[in-house]
């Protein structure tokens, strides 16, 4: 079962290339700040303009440096199951300790698509499966009675949920059982998800805030929950302002300002605009992330 804090990793980039060093030396501080898991590969981590070589390369990466001190959950779906079956074989074969599969995104496949797509990549690896639902991106919500039929299946063990829906929880309980874990894509909906049941988050916030997310996962599982939303309430600017624009334009500007990686995004991302920087900005100096002067500030805007 995961649970806690589970950072949705950004993929750093430098001249249009994959900055390895970079990706790496952000891989082990995250670690040790605390981070429960990781994820290589995510819609975060800008997979839909990866090439495959680049892609397995990253999961690569990020499993060479975690070194088993954390899960890795590799990034590992597609629109084309053919795709999502290959990258989850690889996934598999270089030791990620699960694969995050993403509802296939334009074709807008029927439930009986969307089932027959999971049962094909489950079927294909000997390695847990959790499920990314997120209609937002992909057009496509898949029904709890869909997520139901495909828990029969060992290995798909779980879902990422990104629908902002606060009862979803509670039915999938109800339906699957409690030990479906589900995870939290929204960093605004933690304390929901939590509340009904629910294990913990996938997150953008922690790329910058590891220490913060983690400690608020802890402080939930040890039954403090006034000092988890005190946690949440200091980190909810941040999680607002790191989606002005679409993401992750303003978690790599974020993580630029901490001096971890350089803001570079690949087409069609673009750079985000001088009125989100200064957004993110005051959310990163509200949240007690920032110890960078007014100097530094103004160069980097």
């Amino acid at each position: 079962m995961f649970k806690g804090s589970i950072t949705a990793l950004i993929t750093p980039f430098r001249d249009g290339q994959i900055d390895e060093t970079v990706f790496q030396d952000l891989v082990e501080w995250q670690i040790q700040q605390g981070v429960h898991g990781l994820v290589p590969c995510g819609t975060t981590g800008e997979s839909p303009s990866l090439t495959h070589d680049e892609h397995e390369r990253i999961v690569d990466l990020c499993i060479e440096v975690s070194d088993k001190r954390v899960p890795v959950i590799a990034g590992t779906g597609s629109n084309s199951t053919a795709e999502a079956v290959s990258l989850t074989q690889h996934a598999a074969n270089s030791g990620a300790t699960a694969a995050l599969v993403v509802m296939p995104y334009y074709n807008k496949p029927t439930p009986e698509g969307q089932y027959k797509h999971f049962v094909a990549i489950a079927e294909s690896a000997e390695i847990p499966i959790i499920i990314y639902n997120i209609p937002g991106r992909c057009v496509v919500d898949m029904t709890v009675d869909t997520m139901a039929r495909l828990a029969k299946i060992p290995n798909i063990i779980g879902v990422k949920d990104a629908t902002g829906d606060a009862s979803r929880p509670s039915s999938v309980r109800q339906l699957i059982g409690k030990d479906f874990c589900q995870l939290s894509g929204e960093d605004g909906c933690v304390p929901a998800m939590l509340a009904h049941g629910g294990h913990g988050c996938i997150s953008v916030t922690a790329n910058v805030a590891p220490a913060l997310c983690a400690e608020m996962h802890e402080a939930w599982q040890k039954g403090d929950t006034t000092l988890a939303l005190e946690i949440h309430d200091q980190l909810t600017p941040l999680n607002d302002a790191l989606f002005v624009e679409t993401s992750p334009g303003p978690v790599k500007y974020a993580l630029s300002l901490l001096g971890r990686c350089a803001p570079d995004l690949r087409l069609p991302m673009t750079d985000i605009k001088g009125s989100t920087k200064e957004l993110v900005h005051a959310a990163m100096g509200s949240a007690g992330l920032l110890d960078i002067g007014e100097r530094q500030w103004h160069a980097a805007t």
